[in-house]
């Protein structure tokens, strides 16, 4: 198991990945109306580890900028 610390940017021009202070910052295109943001982040983290998107999960942060993910390997 593997605890990331993610700073999201919804409504982003692009999608990219940055380091951030204690983990990643992710811009995101989608905007966080109806969970659309949440969704293309796990989309988005899955594909950057290499895991599925089931084995991610938010733990704390679910309408928050700054959130805690949860990655079971």
């Amino acid at each position: 198991m593997m605890v990331v610390k993610v700073k999201v940017i919804p409504r982003a021009k692009k999608f990219r990945i940055e380091p951030f202070v204690q983990g990643l910052k992710v811009y995101l295109t989608k905007s966080p109306v109806k969970g659309q943001a949440n969704k293309q982040l796990i989309e988005v983290i899955a594909q950057h580890y290499g895991v599925k998107k089931n084995k991610i999960s938010i733990v704390k942060g679910q309408r928050q900028r700054d959130k805690i993910l949860e990655i079971i390997d």
